[in-house]
């Protein structure tokens, strides 16, 4: 499945993965830190940018969490 950006992944991380995305869209960092790591593998996936200093979901992150 190419349009599966975790596919690369063990199920339990893409799980992890596609929550922190989920914290990020709904700005709960706060209270469900996303670790350095998932943040640098999101970014590395094209799935997330940094803005200020907050990381905020791309076109293709979104995309994810649409389909």
């Amino acid at each position: 499945m190419a349009d599966n950006p975790f596919a690369d992944f063990s199920l339990e991380r893409a799980i992890a993965l596609r929550w922190a995305l989920r914290d990020i869209e709904a700005h709960r960092l706060k209270m469900s830190p996303v670790s350095d790591e998932d943040l640098r593998v999101l970014s590395g996936l094209g799935l997330i940018e940094l803005q200020d200093e907050s990381p905020v979901l791309t076109r293709a992150g979104l995309a994810v969490l649409s389909g």
